[in-house]
């Protein structure tokens, strides 16, 4: 019967880490997309990410774009965190969390966070923070009015807006 084999853990997917500077340090950057059109709204570049610069780039795209129902999110320490909860309460916006080990339930970010590795990150080696910013800012332009996305219909994300 085999009752005594010893079952295997399960091996952790390795993932890619965020690009680096010329310097060897690390960068985070900060991907926001709208669901709807698959647009992307917002790739911030920095060192760390905390909640409060969170915030501030939210509080950017809402005067941009004008304010969301919801956002939906992953459960990293910047969306976890009382301040981002706060922020959220105080502009009637509900937070949607996406359930620990499940990317899928955020798929549309997840495929956006891809893209951006594969087509801007992997591409480019950063003398500085300004520097991989000005570059992730044209890539997004690049993203939203010129290259053609599968998933709607082989047209730029910007088109859907132009459309409605």
């Amino acid at each position: 019967m085999e009752l005594n084999l010893r079952i295997k853990p399960k091996r952790r997917l390795k993932r890619d880490k965020p690009g680096a500077l010329s310097d060897g340090r690390s960068i985070r950057t900060f991907n926001v997309i709208d669901d709807y059109n698959r647009e992307g709204l917002c790739i911030d570049v920095d060192f760390s990410m905390p909640s409060k610069r969170v915030t501030r780039s939210l509080e950017q795209i809402i005067e941009w774009r004008g304010k969301p129902a919801a956002i939906r999110c992953d459960n990293g320490p910047e969306y976890i965190s009382q301040v981002l909860i706060d922020w959220a309460n105080k502009n009637k916006i509900t937070l949607m969390y996406i359930q620990p080990g499940k990317p899928t339930q955020n798929a549309y970010v997840e495929r956006f966070n891809r893209t951006v590795r594969h087509e801007w990150l992997a591409l480019h080696l950063f003398k500085t923070i300004e520097h991989a910013q000005s570059l992730a800012t044209k890539w997004l332009w690049t993203y939203n009015n010129e290259r053609p996305n599968a998933a709607i219909r082989r047209m730029p994300p910007r088109y859907l807006l132009d459309a409605a």
